[in-house]
């Protein structure tokens, strides 16, 4: 199994190279990077690109790991045993798969995608150490073992809202996606815009990136937000002349919600307008 990134998303050298060496290992692969610069969108390439079942798991402040491999329903059955229910002489019928059950119960190798890990809580990482390691869970309410029939393909996100403990760390291979170039960046938004004009692409790269070169920005605009504003400029039918005609120095861009995401950046970029003009009257 080799993954080369797929005609809907171009994986640069390194990162190609990180999912390869992941795969081989038969370690999970902790993705970091910018919101925005497609590490979920990764993990659905990979499957697409092996032909393989993909499982997702997404995070929550309140997800517990525990979820992953199974919930047991008390609650039910003990209401079906009040209603005298024939299903309540089979625990079976109150234990809920988890997502990473689903993916060790698959016949077919699984992509499974554990999304945003950095959101649960400092332990969740830890304890799921050695199921992730083992590739095996116990059941206690029924007894049985279940364990992983193919070894999934583990791809973990995180958006460094917290630092994850060493031992968890020591366990994956870990890539950084670096924001893209913009030859990169004009390659994405190839296969996203194949029909846009180049010159309006190519103006809106560049107040794109001088939006993102601006100093005290709090939230800068990644890649999912370009494509997003072009298509946006294409909707409303602006040409490159009257995107050229913008300087982010001068006045707020075009369509810039699609961009700016909070007021104190829209502010920044209002001051940079308001300086500009003073120091030309």
């Amino acid at each position: 199994m080799k993954f080369s990134g797929t005609e809907r998303y171009i994986a640069s050298d390194e990162l190609q190279l990180a999912v390869n060496a992941a795969i081989t290992l038969q370690r999970p692969l902790l993705v970091k990077g910018e919101p925005g610069t497609g590490k979920t969108q990764l993990a659905e390439e990979i499957a697409r690109a092996l032909g393989a079942p993909l499982i997702q798991w997404h995070i929550k402040s309140t997800t517990k790991a525990q979820q992953g491999l199974y919930e047991y329903d008390a609650v039910t059955r003990l209401r079906d045993s009040q209603l005298g229910n024939d299903r309540v002489h089979d625990i079976r019928n109150y234990i809920k798969r988890g997502k990473l059950w689903e993916a060790f119960a698959s016949e077919q190798r699984a992509v499974l995608l554990i999304d945003e890990i950095d959101k649960a809580d400092i332990e969740f990482p830890n304890d799921l150490l050695v199921e992730l390691d083992r590739m095996e869970f116990h059941v206690y309410e029924t007894g049985e073992t279940i364990k992983a029939q193919q070894r999934p393909i583990v791809l973990i996100t995180s958006n460094n809202e917290k630092e994850l403990p060493d031992a968890f760390l020591r366990r994956c291979f870990f890539h950084y996606i670096n924001f893209p170039d913009y030859d990169t960046l004009k390659a994405i938004v190839d296969v996203h815009h194949p029909d846009v004009q180049r010159d309006l692409v190519r103006n809106a790269l560049e107040v794109f990136f001088d939006i993102r070169s601006l100093n005290g920005l709090k939230k800068r605009p990644s890649t999912s937000e370009l494509i997003d504003w072009l298509k946006l400029l294409v909707s409303d039918e602006l040409s490159a002349e009257q995107l050229a005609d913008g300087d982010i120095k001068q006045a707020l861009p075009p369509l810039f919600g699609a961009l700016i995401k909070n007021e104190q950046d829209v502010h920044l970029l209002e001051r940079l307008a308001f300086m500009s003009r003073r120091k030309e009257s």
